[in-house]
């Protein structure tokens, strides 16, 4: 199940640029050269990566802390391992979308400029004939 945040994120992202999120990617993947948008469905990636860590080590924790299971000494490494993953992983969710979120409210969509009719030529300017030599004075 997509979490809020990332969905969030990701929904800002599409109003954006206008175009779902996969589409999005696919335009990245064969344009890779450094764009913001590239920067922020990377940063959009970190933060899934953080959301399904925290979900992996919470039950990961779940299964350690059963309370059908016997806790062992090496049990107790493994809860307070998960634990501190979690914690780094909630910090890293965190920074990301604090980070992400500020980016996106920097930025706004330009709306397409319609396309503007050519510019008319102006009106030629009649250009004086020359004068004749019979009809200048000497």
């Amino acid at each position: 199940m997509p979490h809020p945040t990332s969905t969030t994120i990701a929904e800002r992202i599409e109003d954006l640029y206008g175009a779902p999120l996969a589409q999005l990617e696919a335009h990245v993947d064969t344009n890779p050269r450094g764009s913001m948008l590239a920067a922020l469905l990377g940063s959009h990636a970190d933060l899934q990566l953080a959301e399904r860590t925290i979900d992996f080590q919470l039950q990961r924790l779940r299964q350690l802390a059963d309370p059908e299971r016997e806790i062992g000494p090496y049990d107790a490494g493994h809860l307070l391992d998960c634990a501190r993953r979690i914690a780094e992983s909630v910090a890293v969710r965190d920074a990301h979308s604090k980070n992400t979120s500020a980016v996106l409210e920097s930025l706004h969509r330009v709306p397409a400029r319609p396309a503007q009719p050519p510019t008319p030529a102006p009106p030629a300017v009649p250009i004086p004939a020359p004068a004749s030599a019979a009809a200048r004075p000497r």
